[in-house]
């Protein structure tokens, strides 16, 4: 007869883990992105490249600036 109330027991265990569930994500916040690390090793040489390139230009339009500011005179 001791192994009707440990199956009670039992029952009403594995009934509350059961119910146990990890709380939901909130919906008006996105979830973290996971993959931050790689994803930033691979932008990294993409914004140097952009960089080097807007360097150049930059100093592009200053040379043709001042070529024609000296044209000019």
């Amino acid at each position: 007869m001791r192994s009707q109330p440990s199956r009670l027991a039992a029952a009403v265990v594995l009934l509350g883990l059961a119910a146990c569930r990890p709380e939901p994500p909130q919906p008006e916040r996105p979830p973290e992105p996971r993959a931050t690390a790689l994803r930033d090793a691979m932008q990294a040489p993409l914004q140097e490249a952009r960089a080097a390139d807007q360097a150049l230009q930059d100093a592009a339009a200053r040379r043709d600036a001042a070529a024609a500011a000296t044209a000019d005179d």
